[in-house]
């Protein structure tokens, strides 16, 4: 049977333009949300959402979570990079809808976040990216493009086990009704 074939040997269209769509949108909320917060809101001023638990706080941020690799902003960015081109080279070839929307999210918040490092202060490769979502105060701030990068990840993570793959079939041989809308 041909790679990405499916129930009775039908080939399942390419996934590409779904996954596309998830990643502009991902983008488009992300840095809405960005020229929001930078318009609006000052540095160490805090607008409590519920209690202490949630609230928006703008923090421009030069590392990663945790405040790990501060100071590798190129790396970072770079990385960055490498995700975003792996991600359309793997997309191409996409039969999945699971895989589309997960790839999606993922290449969504790393597009997201690389034109912060890209265009924002101090400069190119340099940039900081703008985080302003704290969830308790032992979480790392975070923004759309991170929380869609993490969700993205965990759906492919899941989609995985469970033995879907990115042409659309299921692993072990067997091909299931039901996974042709993973």
């Amino acid at each position: 049977m041909p790679e990405g074939a499916g129930v009775g040997g039908v080939l399942r269209p390419r996934r590409l333009p779904a996954l596309l769509l998830v990643a502009a949108v991902v983008f488009a909320l992300d840095l809405g949300t960005k020229v929001l917060v930078v318009a609006k809101m000052k540095p160490g001023e805090p607008i409590s959402i519920i209690d202490d638990v949630v609230r928006l706080t703008l923090v421009r941020n030069p590392g990663a979570a945790f405040s790990m690799a501060t100071g590798m902003t190129w790396l970072l960015t770079l990385i960055a990079v490498a995700v975003v081109v792996g991600v359309i080279r793997i997309g191409r070839s996409l039969r999945s809808v699971g895989w589309a929307v997960g790839l999606g999210l993922v290449l969504g918040g790393a597009v997201g976040n690389l034109i912060d490092r890209l265009f924002r202060a101090p400069g190119p490769l340099q940039g900081h990216v703008v985080d302003f979502i704290a969830v308790t105060k032992w979480w790392p701030v975070f923004n759309v493009a991170d929380s869609s990068i993490v969700c993205g990840a965990i759906l492919l993570v899941i989609l995985t086990v469970f033995g879907f793959e990115p042409d659309g079939t299921r692993s072990g041989g067997e091909d299931h009704a039901g996974e042709a809308t993973a």
